[in-house]
């Protein structure tokens, strides 16, 4: 689709910064773009690349290219997801090669399937599951049996939802070895509207009763959540991020890369963990974790500031040792020499 600048503008409600009759047919970056395309600019550390991009526009935020005269602006309090807005009006949204169930998927006829669901080739749907109105299966997803998903959800390739969680038991047999023995998993998963699950992920079933994934989260590619783990709405979780089980999140939480969460944990509402971070404590609401084991933000930036100066620290220690111990000598050997004159 082409528009012009201030057609365009009205559909993100942005306001332009220049000439509001280009054209613009497309999106593209600030290094690749094109005349009549528009980019994106959030971090200040670009800003330099609005004197080089041939793009016939750009999405700024208040206050980003005041000195700009070479390329037009649509400024925008939230430029990130105008710049999605225009994204969908320029391009669309992906067009899927067929409607409804391909005949390569395997419905079990026990499942239940809601109008508008796209099925790709190869994805399996357990007996007795529902899968909700307007939802998207890439291909090679696994819904396992009795696992509910919500409308509009969207699960990427090799996504697995409702393997048995783990769970066994360690018993010793007659001869004293511990073996360790299934724990059946009767529970389900749940899946809320308009979540979205990347590529290569398992969601565990519960043992007894659910797991969750709440309303409007995105999860990345492979996550890994444990059995009877419930994320609250709207959460984000970014890929290769581990949680074990019996985790209890809270709504609008965000995991950035590879973070793991220790199992029967709780973590409040809009906490924030950054990432690499190894959670093994409760975490109280609206907090910013950094670090293995994750400790707050604040008191992480000076443990790993005094981290990095470790073998600068350990000479000065050495140094300061040493004469600690000279003056312990010369210490001994002065009341030595004050005894003997005294006599």
């Amino acid at each position: 689709m082409k528009l012009t600048l201030n057609e365009l503008a009205a559909v993100v409600e942005a306001e332009v910064v220049g000439d509001g009759s280009i054209a613009i047919d497309s999106a593209a970056s600030l290094e690749e773009a094109r005349a009549g395309q528009l980019s994106f600019l959030s971090n200040p550390k670009y800003v330099p690349l609005l004197e080089t991009t041939c793009a016939s526009a750009v999405v700024v935020s208040p206050g980003v290219g005041s000195n700009n005269n070479r390329v037009a602006l649509l400024r925008s309090k939230d430029p990130y997801y105008s710049f999605a807005l225009a994204v969908v009006k320029l391009h669309g949204l992906r067009k899927h090669p067929h409607a409804g169930i391909h005949p390569g998927a395997h419905v079990d006829p026990a499942a239940a399937i809601g109008e508008g669901t796209v099925i790709y080739p190869g994805v399996y749907v357990g007996p007795r599951a529902k899968v909700g109105r307007d939802c998207i299966l890439y291909p090679n997803v696994v819904i396992y049996d009795e696992c509910i998903l919500g409308d509009r959800v969207t699960i990427h390739a090799n996504t697995t939802i409702g393997v048995d969680g783990y769970g066994f038991a360690t018993h010793r047999n007659a001869d004293g070895v511990p073996v360790h023995h299934k724990i059946p998993q009767i529970g389900i998963v749940i899946i809320e509207d308009d979540v979205e699950i990347g590529a290569n992920c398992a969601i565990s079933r519960a043992a007894l009763a659910s797991t969750v994934i709440g309303r409007g989260s995105k999860l990345g590619e492979l996550i890994a959540i444990g059995h009877g783990t419930r994320l609250g709405a709207h959460c984000l979780l970014v890929s290769q991020v581990g949680i074990a089980g019996s985790v209890m999140i809270g709504h609008h939480v965000t995991m950035a890369g590879q973070v793991g969460v220790a199992g029967h944990l709780k973590i409040g509402d809009g906490v924030t963990i950054a990432a690499q971070s190894g959670v093994m404590t409760d975490i109280p609401p609206q907090s910013t974790m950094i670090g293995a084991p994750a400790m707050p933000a604040t008191h992480a930036r000076r443990v790993y500031l005094y981290f990095t100066q470790l073998p600068a620290l350990a000479d000065r220690i050495k140094k300061l040792e040493q004469q600690v111990a000279e003056l312990g000598v010369e210490g001994n050997g002065e009341g030595e020499g004050e005894g003997k004159s005294k006599k």
